[in-house]
């Protein structure tokens, strides 16, 4: 069984955003709401600046809260790991809205219903994202976890690999490689 990892490595990552048009093109996401992100933070005093490059997005939780609290079922895991939404079901009610730890759920304002980020499974069926098909510095690795010659494995053995959030136990399968670039004033 195939259980799809993604990494979000912030010391290649240059915040052109072509992730986060990619998405809106690949799942024709409207004007105004983002399945993706990378948000941009700079920090320290001028000569010693850094700027962290923070993907912002569905991280796809082994123990989904937004699941959890669903009323009608339309929040659901795929056993891949990928959760995602039946839009015949969902009501609106925005109950996975506000249990979503990481803020990666919105109301679509075309359809009305809940969306986040699926990896593009409805889309391409577990082969690569848009997002990480685009990324012009290879920030964005994905895989099947369970492989044990992806590149996904690969970067795990080799890369300290943090969660975010970990210490609330959703078990992330979204990580990240920490910005290790820029000032050393921290």
């Amino acid at each position: 069984m195939k259980k799809f990892v993604m990494i979000h490595d912030e010391n290649l990552c240059i915040g052109c955003q072509a992730c986060s048009v990619a998405c809106k093109n690949e799942n024709q996401i409207p004007s105004g709401v983002f399945r993706v992100q990378v948000h941009a933070k700079m920090s320290g005093v001028f000569p010693n600046l850094k700027t962290d490059f923070t993907r912002a997005s569905c991280v796809m939780c082994e123990d989904s809260p937004c699941v959890s609290v669903c009323p009608t079922g339309a929040s659901f895991k795929l056993a891949n790991g990928i959760t995602l939404i039946d839009e015949k079901l969902c009501v609106s009610c925005k109950y996975c809205v506000l249990a979503c730890p990481y803020n990666a759920r919105f109301v679509n304002p075309i359809t009305k219903a809940i969306d986040k980020c699926t990896f593009c499974y409805p889309n391409r069926k577990g082969a690569t994202p848009a997002c990480v098909s685009v990324c012009p510095t290879d920030a964005l690795i994905f895989g099947d976890i369970n492989d044990s010659n992806s590149e996904i494995n690969k970067v795990l053995a080799s890369k300290s690999v943090e969660y975010p959030k970990a210490h609330l136990g959703t078990k992330p399968k979204l990580g990240f490689i920490k910005n290790t670039k820029g000032g050393r004033y921290e």
